[in-house]
């Protein structure tokens, strides 16, 4: 029998020989004497009963196990949380996850560091915007315009910056929006 099964642990390559000998093989019709096959029979009926036992003895300290946890208790939900945050763990100390944190915090720092020179452009531009010729006179003829509606309303003409003439149209404007009085009369059409 030790000879049989020496021969599937053999870790030397099949020869041309092997081939032949293994495809001249009938398994169907192998030829075994009855006392090699009451042998093997036995071995069968053998292995089968250590199997079922080792099956039983599996169920039965998996219901040990299950007792010893439910006496501690540890649920299956407390130990899905320490599954994850042992992942969690795992996965933040890898190699792929500290490149990939260090690569958008640099991406990220780059980013802030874009906009930040993009506002301050953008606030350059409208200083200079502010400060040039085509402002002045566009600011000035504002307020001119400011100045003729108010003196032709009836008010007086002060004139004034342009921020003080759109401050007081921002003003005007807001004493001017009608409130909805619906919510403060007790009598309400339905």
């Amino acid at each position: 029998m030790e000879t049989r099964q020496q021969g599937f642990l053999d870790s030397e390559p099949l020869r041309e020989a092997d081939e032949d000998l293994a495809s001249e093989v009938n398994l169907n019709n192998t030829v075994m004497t009855e006392e090699e096959r009451e042998e093997i029979q036995q071995e069968l009926t053998k292995l089968e009963e250590e199997i079922n036992t080792l099956k039983q003895v599996l169920l039965s300290k998996e219901k040990q196990h299950a007792e010893l946890r439910q006496k501690l208790g540890i649920t299956p939900l407390d130990e899905l949380r320490n599954n994850f945050s042992k992942g969690w763990h795992d996965m933040q100390s890898s190699t792929a996850y500290k490149k990939t944190s260090e690569t958008l915090s640099t991406a990220g720092q780059k980013t802030t560091a874009a906009i930040s020179t993009l506002g301050n452009a953008i606030t350059r531009k409208i200083g200079d915007m502010r400060n040039s010729q085509s402002f002045k006179s566009f600011e000035e003829k504002v307020e001119n315009t400011v100045s003729t509606i108010k003196t032709k309303v009836g008010g007086t003409g002060t004139g004034g910056s342009f921020e003080e003439v759109l401050s007081s149209a921002a003003n005007a404007t807001s004493q001017d929006t009608p409130t909805n009085n619906l919510m403060d009369s007790p009598e309400q059409p339905c």
